[in-house]
C-alpha cells in the first residue's frame, strides 16, 4: 500500500526521523568542514607558499605532490568511512522508518 501524504508529515515530525537527521548531520557536517579546509590549506599553500611546496621529499618528489595526492586518498577514505557510518547508524533508522511509513503507521 503507498504511504499517504499525511504519512509522510507525521514520519518528518517524529522523534525516530529527528534521530536520522542528527545521525547524519553529526557525521556529514563536521568532516565536511575538515575536508574543504583541509582543501584550502593545499590551495592557499599552493599559491603563497611556493618555496615550501617545492620542498623536495625523494628524487623528483616534492611536498605538493604528496599533498595534491593525499588529497585523492583523504577523498577515498572520507567515502568508505562515511559508507560504514550509513551501513551502521543511518540505513537501519532509514529501513525503520521506510517500513513504518509503508505499514501506515
Amino acid at each position: 500500500m503507498p504511504a499517504q501524504p499525511d504519512n509522510f508529515l507525521d514520519v518528518q515530525s517524529s522523534e525516530e526521523f529527528g534521530e536520522l537527521r542528527r545521525a547524519h548531520r553529526s557525521f556529514a557536517f563536521p568532516l565536511t568542514v575538515a575536508f574543504v579546509s583541509w582543501y584550502l590549506l593545499y590551495v592557499l599553500l599552493s599559491n603563497y607558499a611556493g618555496g615550501f611546496m617545492d620542498t623536495i621529499v625523494v628524487g623528483n618528489i616534492n611536498i605538493a605532490l604528496v599533498l595534491g595526492l593525499a588529497q585523492f586518498l583523504t577523498t577515498f577514505l572520507i567515502a568508505w568511512w562515511y559508507a560504514r557510518h550509513a551501513e551502521a547508524q543511518i540505513d537501519p533508522k532509514a529501513e525503520a522508518l521506510k517500513a513504518r511509513l509503508e505499514a501506515g503507521e
